[in-house]
């Protein structure tokens, strides 16, 4: 009895291999959204925060959605932001949060914001979480991120520490 099943195990992967491919529809897996993290911590801050705020950490997870031309331009595209935060003391206020040009210890510009407002979160237990999504972004700066994330950190502010309280540098991750 055994022995017919395996035969019939052989069987069935044969005629899989035989069947015709115009019976089957093709298809095509979705492009892979850009997608990069950051550590944030105190410490990156340029200069590292030393006061209450320092013993916070997060993360920030980033995900581009794209409209690309024949030519593979971008054309358009939007962003969404989760960002997971802790270790702060009870009650602290994030009250913005975006992109900034930047490698690791040097200050830059804002280029891409999620949109935050202040008193928008507010870390009740000193951890707490927030998603902005659909946040459209210039297509020129999209592709400098993708292309370089290392030259962009995100950072989040809080009241205490209004120049930004932990940042970290974006890392591709797919």
């Amino acid at each position: 009895m055994k022995r017919l099943a395996a035969v019939a195990v052989v069987l069935a992967v044969g005629s899989m291999g035989c069947s015709s491919s115009s019976t089957s529809p093709s298809t095509t897996a979705p492009a892979a959204k850009p997608t990069f993290t950051a550590l944030l911590l105190p410490a990156n801050e340029v200069p590292p925060i030393t006061n209450a705020e320092s013993t916070g950490n997060g993360t920030a997870t980033v995900v581009f959605d794209v409209t690309k031309d024949s030519a593979g331009n971008i054309t358009s595209g939007t962003a969404t932001f989760s960002v997971t935060l802790g270790g702060f003391p009870a009650n602290t206020p994030i009250n913005i949060a975006h992109i900034h040009t930047g490698a690791a210890g040097v200050a830059g510009g804002i280029v891409f914001s999620t949109s935050l407002a202040a008193g928008e979160v507010t870390l009740t237990n000193g951890s707490g979480n927030f998603t902005k999504g659909g946040i459209s972004g210039d297509p020129a700066v999209m592709q400098q991120i993708i292309n370089n994330p290392g030259n962009f950190y995100f950072n989040v502010h809080s009241t205490l520490n209004p120049g930004g309280v932990a940042r970290g540098q974006l890392v591709k991750v797919q």
